[in-house]
């Protein structure tokens, strides 16, 4: 994590001059999703953080808060861009309990983990040619906090997600505009993204599909949905799906902000999460 906060530092310091990113169109970067990788908010795409071409390196750093009836999730990091080929990012994903934190006796109690990512670019264009943009992706994740998820009957504190994923922007689409799709085939074990843990009394690693429609209004903004399926591991914990419905604003290349309604379904036993997500990423 620390190398997180030194490219947030950097991010931050730095004056608005790109050092990657003059050749390729806004927005094709992406946003941040909450486990660092670069795509929408809740899904991995084949897309790469920040704008740098193949002859360049890119970065981004984002901060993200999603407020829910009962919990709220916080999530930052950063990611690296090397020559539009490999991805590597770090994140912090922070699950304030709130209302199960009080019923259990323990208010403030919060859920942390740690996100270390990496993805490939396998082949294909996100925009120019006949074939999406083909990525394979891992992500490791470590509970810094245990004893709650061992109690629901998380099997282990820490596991890997493995995903593939599919990309394509279709010029003028949809009536005229560009239309984004995203699949994602995703191979996990976590409970709840991992916030509870990974495994459990209903089985353990299950593959989990994945996707993300948007339409760019134009070249500044984007509209879409995304959906997410998780695995019921849990028996203490069901789990059902995640969804959400965005809005993303590139007023250039160095920042976007991502607003959205996010439906995560029934949580730590806690029926109906859904509320407001905000996301701010900067981009180098």
């Amino acid at each position: 994590m620390k190398a997180a906060f030194a490219m947030l530092a950097v991010l931050a310091l730095s004056p608005v001059v790109a050092c990657a990113g003059d050749g390729r169109l806004l927005a094709t970067g992406g946003v941040t999703e909450v486990e660092g990788s670069a795509g929408g908010g809740l899904v991995p795409w084949a897309v790469l953080a920040g704008y740098g071409t193949r002859d360049e390196v890119g970065a981004t750093a984002f901060r993200t808060r999603l407020d829910l009836p009962d919990y709220r999730l916080d999530a930052w990091g950063a990611a690296f861009t090397w020559h539009d080929r490999v991805e590597f990012s770090v994140a912090r994903d922070r699950f304030d309990l709130g209302t199960l934190g009080q019923a259990i006796g323990l208010p403030g109690a919060a859920l942390r983990q740690d996100v270390i990512s990496a993805k490939l670019r396998l082949a294909g264009d996100l925009v120019y040619g006949p074939w999406p943009q083909l990525a394979v992706g891992v992500q490791h994740k470590r509970l810094l906090d245990f004893t709650i998820p061992r109690l629901v009957g998380a099997r282990r504190d820490r596991g890997t997600d493995v995903y593939l994923a599919a990309s394509q922007v279709l010029l003028g689409a949809a009536g005229g505009y560009n239309l984004l799709w995203n699949a994602t085939l995703r191979s996990t074990a976590a409970n709840q993204f991992g916030l509870l843990g990974f495994g459990g009394d209903r089985g353990g690693r299950r593959l989990v599909g994945e996707g993300s429609l948007a339409v760019l209004l134009d070249p500044h903004v984007a509209v879409g949905a995304e959906y997410r399926q998780k695995p019921d591991h849990l028996s203490f914990a069901r789990e059902s799906r995640a969804a959400d419905l965005f809005v993303a604003w590139f007023p250039d290349k160095h920042v976007s902000l991502t607003a959205a309604y996010v439906s995560l379904g029934p949580v730590a036993g806690l029926r109906d999460q859904r509320g407001w997500y905000l996301s701010l990423q900067g981009s180098l």
